[in-house]
């Protein structure tokens, strides 16, 4: 079977600037690879540069453990800067943000801000007055930024602490 969607991408105009779009299972290795360097070198405050931890953080996100996001109902965003993937998120049908990192070579260009607007707005679409994630330490900052508060206790987890936080959407 050839893959269609790329030969049409390489023959194709880049996209330039940022881009969102709903991923799909040709993206996985653009996802693993924004996925795992965004916690490998943005997440220290989590992880503290611990190769273990690390890589338990990373081990379900292989392209292969991906795949398998396509199968559940979640709504999976891919964000583009310039051609090149910038970001992945994530928002449940329940209206829980479950993932949302940027890659470390995008954080500072509104990919994060652009992403995190994007899964609120599909939460709303989808009949939710409220949002809720699971922030770690390093994302807490941004996410009060973006006027989310927090949701209950420090949730204790063998990866790291996890922060209730919710927002009014």
């Amino acid at each position: 079977m050839q893959n269609k969607r790329g030969i049409a991408q390489a023959f194709a105009h880049p996209n330039t600037g940022l881009v969102l779009r709903p991923a799909t299972v040709f993206d996985v290795f653009d996802l693993s690879t924004v996925l795992c360097s965004s916690i490998r070198d943005l997440c220290g405050a989590d992880h503290n540069n611990d190769p273990q931890i690390i890589t338990q953080w990373t081990a379900n996100k292989t392209p292969d453990a991906l795949r398998g996001w396509f199968a559940g109902e979640h709504a999976i965003w891919l964000a583009t800067l310039n051609g090149r993937a910038a970001g992945v998120g994530a928002v449940s049908p329940a209206g829980e943000i479950s993932v949302l990192y940027v890659a470390p070579e995008a954080v500072g260009q509104g990919v994060g801000a652009a992403l995190l607007a994007r899964l609120e707005s599909t939460a709303g679409d989808a009949g939710h007055r409220t949002a809720h994630l699971s922030s770690t330490a390093t994302a807490q900052g941004f996410y009060v930024k973006h006027g989310w508060t927090s949701a209950g206790r420090v949730e204790l987890d063998p990866l790291g602490p996890s922060y209730p936080m919710q927002k009014k959407i």
